[in-house]
Formats: C-alpha cells, sequence, structure tokens
C-alpha cells in the first residue's frame, strides 16, 4: 500500500518551526478567536488608541524638522512678515516646518488635532467607564493605568504645546514659573532647576523636547500595552442581556470580524482627523510672533484639558500670608493644590466605593448609569466643577462676547463652583430615580400603546403592551436602591 500523504509546504514548515519554539498555534487559537463584545461606547477606547498611533506617526515625522535650541537666529524664510526678526531656532523651525517643509503644516495641524482628540477620547473612555461601574473588582489596576494615561497626556500636552517658544506658549511657561515659585520653601529651587536658571533660561526648550519625544510617550506606550493586556485577561466587560452572565461574553470574535472592524474605524479616525488638519487651523505661531519675556499675548488660551487650571487660578482672590519672614501666596498656591486633588480623586474613586459600599464581589456586567444614582451623581456634579473652571480659565474672554464685566464673570465663577456641583448632584440623582421608577412601570405594566379602551362604567383607560423577555431582563438585571424598595407596597 503506497503512502499518499502530502508533504508539507514551505509555509506550513515554517509555521511548525515557529510553533515548536514559540507555541504560535495555541497562541493564536486562545486569543485571535477571544469574543469582544459589540456597543458603541467601546469605539471610545479604540479613538484613544488610533488617535495615539497618529501622535506617533506625526511626531517622528516633525522630529525630523523641528530644532528643540533657544539659541537666537535671524530669520528668512517663506513667512515674509518676520522676516528679518530675532527669534528662537525653536520657533524659527517650527515656521519652516510650517511654510517650508512639503506638507509640513498639514502633520504639525495633525499632530496638534490629534492630541486633543487623544485626551478628549480618553476623558469621555473613563467617563465611559465611571458611569457603567466597570472599574470595579477585578479591574481597579487597569482604572488606575487608564487613569496614570490622562495624567500623563495632560502634562504631554503641555510640553507640546512649549515647544515653538511662540508668544502663546511663553506665555502658558510664565503660568508654570508663578506656579512652581508658590510652592513654599522649594518653589524657587524648583523654578531654577526646570528652567536651568532664571525664567525663561536657555534650556527649557530642550528639556521639554527631550520628556515629550522620549520619556513620556515611551511610559505611556508601556502603559497602553499593559492596559490592552490586562483588558485580555480579565476579558471584556459588557451590558446586562439575555444570555450574558458575569461568566461569559457574548460577541463577535477578534479575528476576522473584530479585527476587520478595529481596521476600518482606526482609517476612519485618521482620515477625519486629517480632514480637521486640512480645513481648521489650529496654533497658528506665526500670528503670535516669537516669545519676549516683556510681552504678553492678548486673550492667551491653553488647551481646553488644562483650562481648568487656569480658572482655578483666575477665580482665586489675591490671597497672601506671612509667617516668619516668609510670604505664602495662597491665590496661586490653593489652585496648584486643589489642581492635582480634582484628579486624584478620579483615580482614587474605584478604591473608595468598594469602601463604602463593601462590595468585594467581581463584576463583568456593566451597570446602566440611572441604576446607580449616587455615582451617577459623583460623575455628573464633577463634570460640573470643571466646565465651571474652563469657563473661569476664559473669563476674559467669556467678559468680552457676552459684554459683561470681567468681575461679575469672576464672581459668577465663584459662587457657581460651590453651588452649581451641589445642584448637580441634587437634580441628576433625582433624575436617576424618577427614571428607575419609570423603568419599574414599564415592567408592572408593560409599554404604553396608544390605544384608548372605554370601559362598561364609562371610564377611559390606555392599553398597555407586555414587554418582550429580553426587555425586561435588562430593566431588572440590578439592584434596586433602598429608596424605592421601601416604597413598594
Amino acid at each position: 500500500m503506497s503512502d499518499t500523504r502530502v508533504p508539507p509546504t514551505r509555509g506550513e514548515r515554517v509555521a511548525d518551526w515557529f510553533d515548536g519554539r514559540l507555541g504560535i498555534h495555541t497562541f493564536g487559537r486562545k486569543y485571535l478567536r477571544k469574543v469582544f463584545p459589540d456597543h458603541w461606547s467601546f469605539l471610545l477606547g479604540e479613538i484613544c488608541l488610533y488617535s495615539f498611533a497618529v501622535l506617533v506617526l506625526t511626531g517622528v515625522y516633525l522630529t525630523f524638522f523641528f530644532h528643540p535650541s533657544m539659541n537666537e537666529v535671524t530669520y528668512h524664510g517663506g513667512y515674509v512678515p518676520l522676516n528679518g526678526v530675532r527669534m528662537s531656532e525653536a520657533y524659527a523651525s517650527t515656521l519652516d516646518i510650517s511654510f517650508d517643509v512639503r506638507g509640513g503644516l498639514l502633520i504639525r495641524q495633525l499632530h496638534h488635532w490629534a492630541a486633543l482628540v487623544f485626551v478628549a477620547g480618553m476623558l469621555t473612555h473613563m467617563m465611559r467607564h465611571f458611569f457603567t461601574g466597570s472599574f470595579r473588582k477585578p479591574r481597579e489596576v487597569n482604572w488606575l493605568f487608564g487613569w496614570l494615561l490622562l495624567f500623563l497626556g495632560l502634562f504631554e500636552g503641555l510640553f507640546g504645546y512649549s515647544l515653538p517658544d511662540d508668544l502663546l506658549s511663553g506665555t502658558g511657561l510664565r503660568f508654570v514659573d508663578g506656579a512652581l515659585l508658590s510652592v513654599p520653601i522649594v518653589g524657587t529651587y524648583l523654578s531654577m532647576f526646570l528652567f536651568g536658571g532664571e525664567f525663561p533660561g536657555h534650556d527649557i526648550v530642550a528639556r521639554f523636547y527631550s520628556l515629550h519625544v522620549l520619556v513620556i510617550p515611551g511610559i505611556m506606550a508601556a502603559l497602553v500595552l499593559a492596559h490592552l493586556v490586562l483588558v485580555v485577561y480579565h476579558k471584556h466587560t459588557q451590558f446586562a442581556g439575555p444570555g450574558r452572565t458575569e461568566r461569559n461574553v457574548i460577541g463577535a470574535p477578534f479575528f476576522p470580524v473584530y479585527l476587520a472592524k478595529a481596521g476600518g474605524f482606526f482609517f476612519l479616525v485618521f482620515g477625519v482627523l486629517s480632514v480637521m488638519a486640512a480645513v481648521a487651523t489650529i496654533n497658528p505661531v506665526w500670528s503670535y510672533g516669537p516669545y519676549r519675556a516683556d510681552q504678553v499675548s492678548t486673550g492667551a488660551q491653553p488647551d481646553w484639558y488644562l483650562g481648568f487650571a487656569e480658572g482655578l487660578v483666575r477665580i482665586m482672590p489675591g490671597w497672601e500670608v506671612t509667617l516668619r519672614g516668609h510670604t505664602l501666596v495662597l491665590g496661586v498656591l490653593i489652585p496648584v493644590v486643589v489642581f492635582p486633588l480634582l484628579l486624584v480623586f478620579i483615580g482614587a474613586y474605584p478604591f473608595l466605593e468598594a469602601r463604602a459600599g463593601g462590595d468585594g464581589r467581581e463584576h463583568h456586567l456593566l451597570d446602566r448609569p440611572r441604576n446607580r444614582p449616587v455615582r451617577t451623581a459623583i460623575g455628573a456634579a464633577w463634570i460640573s466643577v470643571y466646565l465651571i473652571l474652563l469657563a473661569g480659565g476664559g473669563n476674559d474672554i467669556v467678559a468680552t462676547r457676552l459684554h459683561l464685566s470681567i468681575n461679575t464673570v469672576t464672581w459668577a465663577v465663584r459662587i457657581g463652583l460651590f453651588a452649581a456641583p451641589a445642584a448637580v448632584f441634587v437634580v441628576t440623582r433625582r433624575i436617576c430615580l424618577g427614571l428607575q421608577l419609570k423603568d419599574r412601570e414599564l415592567v408592572e405594566h408593560g409599554r404604553p400603546t396608544g390605544v384608548i379602551k372605554r370601559l362598561p362604567h364609562g371610564e377611559y383607560v390606555e392599553l398597555h403592551e407586555p414587554l418582550d423577555q429580553a426587555a425586561l431582563h435588562t430593566l431588572t438585571a440590578h439592584r434596586r436602591p433602598a429608596e424605592l424598595v421601601e416604597r413598594e407596597p
């Protein structure tokens, strides 16, 4: 009897060689078929990932032409209004990228827009996790990784924003210098260490450049990788529904379904960012001019994600306290302390909630925000604080546009900073409880049909249609708060 087996092809032999040494077949069979649930809110995390990839790609391109030096040169380039003006090499190279490098302005604006979308995506992504409770055990560490990415992203944006050495970014650095100087005892040393001498010094652009292109991106890349590994290890969370339990995941496999969707979505994000960069001007440094320590740009505003930090400083009274011959500038020191506390609260919340609620169980099903009224109210109150401080950071612009006194705007922000979060907390909590009552009515009586029926004794009633089992499961797959339970007859 002859042997009819077909000899393995070269590709099969190569695959067998790698599988025998690296276990690729076993690894691929386990993880390429991993199931991912399908919900639009999960795309927020992908927007963060893809905008980060765009940042890396465009950042590498910009490093070929940017000169991180504060040595003064006389500009002679494509932007005629500034020809013959003394400026730093950093600012001159930024102008060259914008006007003399083919595609340079598009790439620079794409980089800046991607940075804004990246931070916005991270904040929105974390809020989605916050309101749905996906930060609970066993994902507290992954929540901290995401929080660290947001925290580093804020400073990474500040460093990149400061690199062109234009008048607007220099005004922002003056703000940073003032914040450092307000720190008791060591403030002067911190400022001298950062700027390499008296502000603005000659080293700050080179130092920020190293942090911006090497140190922080490397840390962020490692955190992104660790974040994705933990997502795979813990399996993906999902909303409650028929057949969905704490022990399974219902959705599409990673390969080929999810991978195809993810690939298409990457090019969609890339395309939208490219269109934004092509049609919407951002950070036109040529309009501001080079930085000079004796000048301040009018209407200077930071990028939106740091606007709330400036709002803290602008609304603070100019309080000063003298202790043993040392002056504490509380008008700056208090905002410097409050700024990180607002961010630390986000990072520590999973542990605070678990301790307050005594919940040590693992959670793989997501909450509907209405079913956790206290948590939802806390998140809404935090957002209100952020938005009010963001308005305070542009109090001069708000006053100019609305034809108001800047003192009126400042006092409105001061009062709103304390009154608005309390009001938002109470209103949001009541709305959530009201929505729960509405859900209970739907479960008990069904969905209104709009059909009116007259009863034999003359009364008119609206007919209700019972909900299907899938809708009933979704509306009842949660623990109700004690307030609603106590109202039951």
